[in-house]
């Protein structure tokens, strides 16, 4: 229905210009909205309002002559069925049958590419995950991989061109307590003896890294490789074989999560070629910097901060804001205009300060550089019980602990459920119950259903010549729109960066279809009729499949339900 959205598009501009010309007024951006409730229409409109004013005359007067202007539009005649007046100056439009019936065709007709837009050449860069390598992945950093690798995804279909990043701190206190925590299990201390350091991480993986190191072993990363010399008093070999071993690990989580990336940044790499001092130069030159009590501070006040930050501590050491300015610089000179970060809401006061820097160096970078996408922690629920998590005594739950216990593609689904900054409890019982109460699977089954309906009616898959204009059952107009909705959802889900309203939107269109499943007979006697509906499925099914691959879910053709009835396709 793309098209006919397009040419009913241009048909209410075309009736809004001619009211705006006739009173010589400029005419206001007009568009189509849903209504609130599907009784009311297909399509709403809601300009005369605006019109009201410049034209002074009631909304309603407006409506009744945008009204007849539109009816004057050809698109009009062709594609609508009913214009009607409501309320205060609402019109609202039912579609005509034809109108829906299209979406079928074009589904069919595009594919994959459904939804989809062409190249555009804008440049974005994503950056998710970004978890230290002091650890396994919990799942904090899983609902950070969902929002990112889908906000991906979606950037993608409206034809960004996407570099997803992941950025890592190698130096510092956290990575020196990981060499100390491994060379005191080399030591042969375990978390709790007399000498264990007090900083120290106590999880039982920091023992798979000792007994690896002293047993000479080499791990591989995405970014990096490393042999252990196997020398219990080589602090820095230790350390540098304890991260290598943990990105290794890291990239097991991210395999199973079905993940990757283009490019791992190094937080030391900022030092060593000197970008963090050359940051700060630049910003001292700027005249934005001031010396107080031995310690330098920008005014980050100067750019809507609620106080003015320490830059250079007395110690001579930079506050961690320091690199993440120098770290987004980088990121803009390598010609990136839209970035946009996934961090956890604890880095919300970091937001106001790195954009305060990137404005104070003077290149004219915008005041909304970065992008955030900040996300809540989440709970797991098992069996009835919260499990508790605590990254430093090593009892947190990884993302493979919960692809163990259910699947990637229910842990994916889960994740980006709801939206990013919303409370959120992953029950883990409910993602195994195969009924309608576990959303994945809810949405799933019905993409398995359609497929189990068309390998029955078997034949000749190609619905070119299917007879659409069969399709007039409520449930199948019900359907048709949904599926119409699919690429405009994206489009807004891409601007907003919001994936939750892909699960959303799944969670409808299945929800209409197994209302279409429950309301009519598709293998009946008349063969036109059949191939009609068979039509109209496949298309669904195409759209199931567009929108979980947006969020790295799959679409199984077999799926079996809980204690199933004995139901015969009908």
């Amino acid at each position: 229905m793309i098209q006919v959205k397009q040419a009913l598009r241009e048909a209410l501009r075309g009736a809004v210009d001619e009211l705006a010309q006739a009173a010589a007024v400029a005419p206001p951006a007009a568009d189509f909205e849903l209504p609130k409730q599907a009784a009311h229409g297909d399509l709403a409109i809601t300009v005369a309002m605006q019109l009201a004013r410049p034209l002074k005359k009631n909304p309603r007067e407006v409506a009744s002559a945008l009204l007849q202007a539109l009816q004057r539009q050809p698109a009009v005649s062709r594609w609508v069925q009913t214009l009607e007046i409501a309320g205060p100056g609402f019109i609202n439009l039912r579609l005509s049958a034809a109108a829906k019936q299209s979406t079928v065709a074009e589904v069919l007709a595009t594919g994959e590419a459904y939804g989809r837009q062409a190249p555009s050449g804008r440049r974005v860069m994503v950056e998710f995950v970004s978890a230290n390598p002091t650890g396994p992945l919990h799942v904090g950093h899983g609902r950070n991989a969902a929002l990112g690798d889908s906000i991906c995804n979606l950037l993608q279909s409206q034809g960004a061109e996407v570099l997803r990043e992941f950025y890592y701190n190698d130096a510092g206190v956290q990575i020196n307590n990981l060499g100390l925590s491994v060379q005191a299990r080399l030591r042969g201390l375990a978390p709790g003896d007399a000498g264990w350091p007090e900083q120290a991480y106590n999880g039982e993986y920091i023992a798979d890294i000792a007994a690896d190191y002293r047993a000479g072993k080499t791990v591989r990363a995405d970014d990096r490789g490393y042999t252990a010399s196997g020398d219990i008093e080589n602090l820095q070999d230790i350390t540098q074989f304890a991260v290598a071993f943990l990105r290794h690990e890291q990239d097991l989580d991210l395999q199973a999560f079905g993940v990757h990336f283009d490019h791992y940044f190094l937080e030391s790499s900022l030092y060593s070629s000197g970008r963090v001092e050359d940051t700060v130069r630049r910003l001292v030159e700027s005249g934005k910097t001031f010396e107080e009590g031995g310690a330098l501070w920008l005014r980050t006040t100067d750019y809507g901060d609620d106080k003015d930050r320490v830059m250079r501590k007395q110690d001579g050491t930079y506050t961690y804001f320091v690199p993440d300015v120098a770290y987004h610089l980088a990121k803009f000179e390598r010609g990136y205009t839209q970035v946009i970060n996934v961090q956890g809401t604890d880095h919300h006061g970091t937001v106001a300060r790195v954009r305060a820097g990137l404005q104070a160096v003077g290149l004219g970078i915008p005041a909304g550089y970065p992008d955030y996408v900040l996300y809540k922690m989440i709970a797991v629920m098992k069996g009835g019980q919260e499990v508790k998590m605590s990254k430093r005594a090593g009892t947190s739950v990884s993302v493979r602990d919960l692809i163990d216990w259910t699947s990637r593609d229910a842990v994916r689904f889960f994740l980006i459920s709801r939206k990013a900054d919303t409370e959120f409890t992953f029950d883990v019982d409910l993602a195994l119950k195969a009924n309608d109460e576990n959303p994945v699977f809810y949405v799933q089954y019905a993409h398995a259903r359609i497929c189990s309906v068309l390998a029955q009616f078997g034949g000749d898959r190609d619905w070119a010549g299917a007879d659409l204009s069969l399709l007039t059952a409520p449930s199948e107009a019900a359907l048709m729109m949904k599926l119409a909705e699919f690429p405009e959802m994206l489009t807004r889900a891409a601007t907003e960066l919001a994936p939750h309203d892909i699960a959303f939107y799944l969670r409808d269109l299945a929800a209409a279809f197994h209302g279409y499943y429950g309301a009519e007979r598709f293998l009946v006697d008349d063969a036109a009729l059949a191939r009609a509906r068979m039509a109209l499925l496949a298309a669904t099914a195409q759209v199931l499949r567009n929108a979980l691959a947006m969020l790295g879910v799959g679409a199984p053709q077999q799926m079996q339900r809980e204690a199933p009835a004995a139901e015969a396709v009908q």
